[in-house]
Protein backbone atom coordinates (compact mmCIF):
# COMPACT_ATOMS: atom_id res chain seq x y z
CA UNK A 1 0.00 0.00 0.00
CA UNK A 2 1.35 3.43 -0.92
CA UNK A 3 1.67 6.48 1.18
CA UNK A 4 -1.26 9.44 -0.58
CA UNK A 5 1.65 12.69 -1.70
CA UNK A 6 0.84 15.22 0.08
CA UNK A 7 -0.79 18.37 -1.19
CA UNK A 8 2.64 20.50 -0.56
CA UNK A 9 4.42 18.29 -2.97
CA UNK A 10 1.30 17.69 -5.47
CA UNK A 11 1.00 21.51 -5.25
CA UNK A 12 4.02 21.95 -6.48
CA UNK A 13 4.08 19.38 -9.00
CA UNK A 14 1.08 20.49 -10.57
CA UNK A 15 2.47 24.02 -11.49
CA UNK A 16 5.30 22.07 -12.76
CA UNK A 17 2.77 20.14 -15.22
CA UNK A 18 0.71 23.29 -15.80
CA UNK A 19 4.21 25.17 -17.44
CA UNK A 20 4.68 21.99 -19.52
CA UNK A 21 1.46 22.22 -20.63
CA UNK A 22 1.90 26.07 -21.18
CA UNK A 23 4.68 25.31 -23.36
CA UNK A 24 3.02 22.94 -25.64
CA UNK A 25 -0.27 25.36 -25.73
CA UNK A 26 2.00 27.96 -27.18
CA UNK A 27 2.82 25.81 -30.45
CA UNK A 28 -1.09 25.22 -30.81
CA UNK A 29 -3.56 27.33 -32.50
CA UNK A 30 -4.80 28.05 -28.47
CA UNK A 31 -4.95 31.86 -28.05
CA UNK A 32 -2.22 33.23 -26.27
CA UNK A 33 -4.12 35.02 -23.66
CA UNK A 34 -5.77 31.79 -22.77
CA UNK A 35 -2.34 30.27 -22.45
CA UNK A 36 -1.49 32.46 -20.53
CA UNK A 37 -4.26 32.70 -18.26
CA UNK A 38 -4.47 28.96 -17.39
CA UNK A 39 -0.60 29.03 -16.61
CA UNK A 40 -1.29 32.47 -14.12
CA UNK A 41 -3.84 30.38 -12.88
CA UNK A 42 -2.09 27.10 -12.18
CA UNK A 43 1.27 28.10 -10.74
CA UNK A 44 -0.70 30.88 -8.40
CA UNK A 45 -1.59 27.69 -6.28
CA UNK A 46 1.37 26.26 -5.38
CA UNK A 47 2.36 29.82 -4.68
CA UNK A 48 -0.66 30.80 -2.29
CA UNK A 49 -0.33 27.52 -0.75
CA UNK A 50 3.36 28.10 -0.09
CA UNK A 51 2.67 31.61 1.75
CA UNK A 52 0.52 30.03 4.10
CA UNK A 53 3.77 28.49 5.46
CA UNK A 54 4.40 32.12 6.44
CA UNK A 55 0.66 32.92 7.87
CA UNK A 56 0.79 35.33 11.00
CA UNK A 57 -2.78 33.65 12.03
CA UNK A 58 -5.55 31.02 10.77
CA UNK A 59 -7.12 33.70 9.65
CA UNK A 60 -4.26 34.80 7.17
CA UNK A 61 -3.59 31.13 6.39
CA UNK A 62 -7.79 31.07 5.65
CA UNK A 63 -7.26 33.52 2.94
CA UNK A 64 -4.09 32.16 1.28
CA UNK A 65 -6.06 28.69 1.09
CA UNK A 66 -9.24 30.27 -0.18
CA UNK A 67 -7.21 31.97 -3.21
CA UNK A 68 -5.09 29.54 -3.55
CA UNK A 69 -9.27 27.67 -4.04
CA UNK A 70 -10.58 30.71 -6.38
CA UNK A 71 -7.08 29.72 -8.82
CA UNK A 72 -7.44 25.53 -8.83
CA UNK A 73 -11.17 26.69 -10.13
CA UNK A 74 -9.99 29.42 -12.54
CA UNK A 75 -7.29 26.55 -13.90
CA UNK A 76 -10.29 24.31 -14.20
CA UNK A 77 -12.42 26.59 -16.28
CA UNK A 78 -9.42 27.41 -18.49
CA UNK A 79 -8.78 23.51 -18.92
CA UNK A 80 -12.53 23.22 -20.09
CA UNK A 81 -12.22 25.86 -22.46
CA UNK A 82 -9.03 24.74 -23.90
CA UNK A 83 -10.72 20.99 -24.19
CA UNK A 84 -13.28 22.42 -25.84
CA UNK A 85 -11.79 24.59 -28.28
CA UNK A 86 -8.87 21.76 -28.62
CA UNK A 87 -9.84 18.28 -28.50
CA UNK A 88 -7.15 16.86 -30.00
CA UNK A 89 -5.26 18.20 -26.79
CA UNK A 90 -8.00 16.08 -24.83
CA UNK A 91 -4.69 13.30 -24.11
CA UNK A 92 -2.60 16.45 -22.10
CA UNK A 93 -5.96 18.48 -20.63
CA UNK A 94 -7.24 15.28 -18.97
CA UNK A 95 -4.58 14.64 -16.19
CA UNK A 96 -4.70 18.53 -15.45
CA UNK A 97 -8.24 18.18 -14.71
CA UNK A 98 -8.36 15.43 -12.64
CA UNK A 99 -5.72 17.00 -10.85
CA UNK A 100 -6.55 20.03 -10.27
CA UNK A 101 -10.05 18.65 -9.60
CA UNK A 102 -8.73 16.99 -6.30
CA UNK A 103 -6.70 19.99 -5.53
CA UNK A 104 -10.21 21.88 -5.55
CA UNK A 105 -11.70 19.34 -3.58
CA UNK A 106 -8.82 19.20 -0.81
CA UNK A 107 -8.27 23.06 -0.69
CA UNK A 108 -12.59 23.29 -0.30
CA UNK A 109 -12.50 20.75 2.66
CA UNK A 110 -9.18 22.84 4.12
CA UNK A 111 -10.83 26.08 3.65
CA UNK A 112 -14.30 24.87 5.39
CA UNK A 113 -12.57 23.62 8.13
CA UNK A 114 -10.35 26.57 8.54
CA UNK A 115 -13.43 28.59 8.92
CA UNK A 116 -14.90 26.63 11.13
CA UNK A 117 -12.61 26.80 14.03
CA UNK A 118 -12.72 29.38 16.44
CA UNK A 119 -10.54 32.27 16.05
CA UNK A 120 -8.16 33.47 18.55
CA UNK A 121 -9.88 35.99 19.62
CA UNK A 122 -13.67 34.49 19.90
CA UNK A 123 -11.29 31.94 22.33
CA UNK A 124 -9.25 34.35 24.58
CA UNK A 125 -12.37 35.59 25.65
CA UNK A 126 -13.77 32.93 27.21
Amino acid sequence: MTMPESYQRRSFRFPLAIVGFYRTLLNSDTPRHVATQLCRAGTSIGANLEETKSAYSRREMAVKFSIALREGRECHSWLRLILADQPALAKATEPLTEEVNQLVAILTATVRKLRSMPTESSTSAQ
